[in-house]
């Protein structure tokens, strides 16, 4: 009788520390950073062929220490320290495609991805077209995007919609650390080039990543607020100004829909038009230049298909149409903040 009535304890026991185990992995919380660096260490321990190339990425633990730990575990074979030549590894990493290799390579900032944009758009996007097929290019270029505080007009240039405008590329750009790494690991595994798009002020940002492996597929949206009176899209880091935004409205009594494209290109389209055709309002917040930029497409791509939804015109959030200043108080006036989203949303609801 003891032993059956211990047996019985040991079992409920067992299956309260099971449970507690499975709300611990729940609710596991780490780094943007550390999402990152599992994606590129989970990928690289199942395949081989799969290498880390970039300035610091070794020795240093990376410029954002997004790669900490790995030089150790996967050796300098495959975390690769290169030069101050951005042209000269991001072509290395594209010839390397070639050979079956699946390389990643890092830059310290998309805005020095400049110098090496010549093989990104005329070798990376266009070697299975002009091969005929035979080459495809499973290579993922990643980096920090945008303004990332105090550094003035070159370091802060966001190039999501230049590198969408190219035929051949993905462009992905999370916005918390989840995404971050379902994302890449998805990037990871694809089989065309991807433009993997973070931010030097999201590095240090904490979320819930689950412990066991997932992926989230390339060009799916997520409705992160569901809403009915204004559809509201937005993507990255400048997407905390839109919560901010969705939590003071809500307390007006206004409900919106706030939606995170996750993939630029390709362009989750139907995500946002079967919103605005619950909505009948748009309002989109995007830190890019206000011309010619994603707001643009998605403006045209609404209008084009449900116009008649429309019972306002979209409102489209920019920064100011200037190279970035350095002054902090001329920055706050240049990005995008939820007070403009607020009046942005007032305003296509006629308050």
């Amino acid at each position: 009788m003891h032993s059956i009535f211990f047996k019985n304890k040991n079992i409920k026991i067992f299956k309260y520390y099971l449970f507690l185990h499975q709300i611990i992995i729940l609710m596991r919380i780490i780094q943007f950073r550390e999402a990152i660096c599992e994606a590129m260490s989970e990928e690289m321990r199942l395949d081989e062929s799969i290498y880390l190339m970039g300035e610091e990425v070794a020795e240093y633990n990376g410029a954002y220490k997004a790669s900490k730990g790995m030089l150790d575990e996967f050796g300098d074979k495959r975390v690769i320290d290169t030069p101050i030549s951005e042209l000269g590894f991001a072509g290395i990493g594209v010839g390397s495609t070639m050979t079956g290799n699946r390389p990643i390579i890092e830059f310290m900032t998309f805005n020095f991805a400049l110098v090496g944009i010549d093989q990104i758009i005329n070798n990376a996007a266009k070697i299975r077209q002009m091969s005929g097929g035979q080459f495809p290019c499973p290579i993922v270029f990643r980096g920090p995007t945008g303004s990332a505080g105090q550094l003035a007009a070159t370091h802060s240039q966001a190039f999501e919609s230049w590198y969408a405008n190219c035929p051949g590329l993905k462009v992905i750009v999370p916005s918390n650390p989840y995404d971050a790494k379902g994302l890449l690991k998805s990037a990871i595994r694809d089989n065309d080039p991807v433009i993997f798009m973070e931010s030097e002020q999201m590095y240090g940002d904490k979320g819930e990543v689950p412990e066991e492996e997932y992926l989230i597929p390339i060009g799916k949206a997520e409705i992160k607020v569901p809403g009915k009176d204004v559809t509201l899209v937005s993507f990255g880091k400048i997407l905390k100004q839109a919560q901010i935004a969705v939590d003071k409205l809500k307390e007006e009594g206004i409900e919106v829909e706030l939606i995170d494209l996750r993939t630029i290109r390709p362009l989750d389209v139907d995500a946002i038009l079967e919103s605005v055709k619950k909505t009948n309002r748009l309002v989109i917040l995007e830190e890019s230049w206000p011309f010619g930029n994603i707001s643009t497409e998605i403006t045209y791509q609404v209008q084009n298909q449900i116009f008649d939804y429309l019972d306002a015109p979209i409102e489209k959030i920019n920064t100011a149409d200037t190279p970035a200043p350095y002054s902090p108080v001329l920055l706050a006036e240049w990005l995008p903040n939820s007070e403009d989203v607020i009046k942005s949303i007032k305003k296509v609801m006629y308050k």
